[in-house]
């Protein structure tokens, strides 16, 4: 399947294509887009073969060299510039017989040219509406392109016999008998890396495993324990504990998240090593709430073991991988040097402590960063420095895009539907409708219009993702995320004692069950109001940032009531008119409304402003809706779908339905 996808060489700003490069594939053999071509002649004599990707260069060398004993050949890596040099010159040689034949023969030459071109079209017209669509095709569309992409070969992919790479139909009767055993431990396959400028990616698709959302389940009631202790008193003090005890977190999470998109390792051993993980960041948790006195060291403790078992296993993987051997060493070095830090931190006092803290917490962030940095190279680096570090980092690990956003966005669906718990509380009367309901009610509808400004507004029409745009914008993608999902846990917490709190009307605490009468209090505190407000405004500022990082599609020729740019500002002022609500001193009450209406006014906002300024807002003119539906049938009946498409032949979907023993039509 992931044959079919041609790669477009990047442009200028990463997100198209020059016309010069793409005249290469775009004049002719258009039915071959699902073929890659594996060996063409050179104009000097020499046979050209293409190897998939660098680690099959040597295999494809020892084939050749015992099948073509006599014969000259040539070897390049596809994608290279040696390929594309190649390419290059057999075209332009190609084009000069064109020529040479076109003055010989005049206008039968065009002639036959045309014939060609339109059997071209109509061969790839009838694969593309009889073939299967693609998944990871369809995967790629939804972020945005990737100008830099190759996709690993099947195992025939590697064929020095066959001119052209061909898609084959699944057999599934046969594909029963295929099934693979569980083992302990697997050697662990690269799933993706660059390398000279190139993401070579698995076939397979990377899918989210059920062990990673238990971890994130895991990960967010640990956030909400940390929120909860925070919001209690809502002192400085407490403020400076949950953002480092937070940020101490997320590296559990994240670097969970590294390894498993890295790595290929279905195995036990896997398994194993995350639960192993997992105990550390629950030792960890259960030091969280003494962190200033007793439990420093043991918090530090749990957390160092999880960092350097993490930097074992990429010495290991160096070690079991030598391609990506150098990227492994500094990625471990990386991760190890903190620990100094940290160690440290652990005979010093309070508040010294917080020096070798925060530098703990800063390599651990940037880290990183500052590596791919180097890998990538950069203009305020040596000339010198930066051809050692292209050479010694020439293979670099890639994330898988589809996988990361997908883990993101299912982590942050678990934060917003865990900080709804913080509302909902428990009634002793018949008839509960009065302001703990209202401001239940409120902080409901303020966490629903969240997650439609994260998931909806901010994904609508988008073009590349931050990921995909570039390497500057998806740093920014991941890092943002930290503060954002840091301070909505935060005002989400605090919004548990603020629904609680009896300090205006219609709130009787006796009317509350006798748990939450227990935590219902007369008046908020400010570090209450300042965190619940500063949590909410900074995380909405975030949600526009992270709107910022992708690019989103203009419409092409009808204009919006509001652009997306002046949308994003609007809700940056709200943000800010939000982070200062604390100064009005409002009740509970009307604070949250005030919050909630806020916020609902960003989101009808974002609405209103995308819809079209020609047309109505509740329905436009052509309101109708076109739907395509697609069914699945047998490899029989398939077969015979084909050849009726192909013939012209009518198919009645009842007869096929039948012959598949599934259901008739009605």
């Amino acid at each position: 399947m992931a044959d079919n996808l041609t790669v477009e060489l990047p442009g200028t700003n990463g997100t198209t294509t020059p016309s010069g490069r793409q005249s290469l594939h775009s004049h002719h053999h258009h039915h071959h887009s699902a073929r890659r071509l594996r060996h063409f002649l050179h104009p000097s004599g020499k046979k050209v073969h293409v190897a998939s990707g660098p680690d099959d260069v040597e295999n494809l060398r020892r084939k050749l060299s015992a099948i073509e004993k006599d014969v000259e050949f040539d070897l390049v890596v596809h994608g290279s510039p040696e390929h594309i040099e190649a390419l290059r010159e057999t075209h332009n040689h190609h084009e000069n017989a064109k020529a040479a034949l076109v003055e010989k023969h005049g206008d039968a030459v065009d002639e036959f040219e045309r014939v060609i071109r339109d059997l071209d079209s109509l061969s790839n017209e009838l694969h593309m509406v009889s073939d299967h669509a693609v998944q990871l095709d369809a995967n790629f569309s939804k972020y945005g392109y990737s100008a830099h992409l190759r996709t690993k070969d099947s195992p025939n992919a590697s064929s020095a016999n066959s001119m052209f790479d061909v898609e084959e139909h699944h057999d599934w009767e046969a594909e029963r008998n295929k099934g693979s055993s569980m083992t302990f431990w697997k050697k662990p396959i690269i799933r993706q890396y660059f390398h000279k400028g190139l993401l070579w990616r698995a076939t397979e698709q990377l899918e989210v495993g059920s062990y990673e959302l238990f971890v994130d389940l895991l990960y967010v009631g640990i956030l909400a324990i940390a929120g909860d202790l925070a919001a209690e008193h809502a002192t400085g003090k407490d403020l400076l504990h949950f953002i480092i005890t937070f940020t101490l977190a997320w590296k559990f999470w994240s670097d969970i998240a590294v390894f498993v998109a890295w790595f290929d390792a279905d195995d036990i051993f896997r398994r194993l090593w995350v639960l192993f993980i997992l105990t550390c960041l629950l030792g960890y948790t259960t030091n969280i709430a003494e962190f200033y006195h007793e439990t420093y060291t043991p918090l530090v403790s749990f957390y160092l073991a999880s960092r350097l078992a993490g930097a074992l296993y990429l010495l290991w993987t160096a070690y079991l991988i030598p391609m990506v051997r150098p990227a492994m060493i500094s990625h471990a070095i990386i991760a190890t040097i903190p620990a100094a830090f940290w160690i440290g931190s652990i005979y010093a006092e309070w508040p010294n402590r917080h020096g070798l803290i925060w530098a703990g917490i800063s390599l651990d962030l940037i880290g990183p960063i500052l590596l791919t940095t180097v890998q990538r190279g950069a203009s305020w680096m040596s000339g010198s420095f930066n051809a050692w570090a292209k050479k010694t980092f020439e293979f670099w690990p890639g994330t898988s895009i589809e996988h990361r956003i997908e883990r993101t966005n299912a982590f942050v669906t678990l934060v917003f539907g865990a900080s709804v718990l913080g509302i909902i509380y428990q009634s002793r009367v018949a008839f509960g409708i009065n302001a703990y309901f209202g401001k239940a009610v409120l902080g409901l509808a303020q966490a629903f219009a969240y997650n439609w400004l994260y998931f909806e507004i901010d994904s609508f029409n988008l073009h590349v993702h931050a990921i995909r745009r570039h390497a500057f914008s998806a740093m920014a993608w991941i890092l943002i995320h930290l503060p954002f999902v840091m301070s909505y846990v935060l005002a989400a917490s605090t919004l548990a004692k603020v629904v609680l709190a009896h300090d205006c009307a219609n709130a009787d605490p006796h009317e509350l069950w006798e748990v939450y009468e227990a935590r219902s209090h007369e008046h908020l505190l400010d570090g209450q109001r300042w965190f619940y407000c500063a949590g909410l405004g900074i995380s909405l500022a975030c949600t526009a940032l992270i709107s910022l990082t992708h690019i989103h599609k203009s419409p092409s020729s009808r204009k919006t009531r509001l652009s997306k740019p002046l949308r994003l500002l609007l809700r940056l002022a709200i943000s800010l008119v939000i982070l200062l609500l604390p100064l009005a001193h409002l009740t509970s009450l009307s604070l949250v409304a005030t919050t909630a209406g806020l916020v609902w006014t960003v989101l009808l906002v974002e609405l209103v402003g995308a819809t079209c300024a020609t047309e109505p807002f509740w329905r436009p003119r052509n309101g109708g809706r076109k739907c395509g539906y697609s069914a699945r049938c047998g490899a029989a009946a398939r077969g015979r779908v084909e050849r009726s498409v192909k013939t012209g032949e009518v198919v009645r979907v009842e007869e096929v339905a039948r012959g598949e023993g599934g259901q008739g039509g009605y």
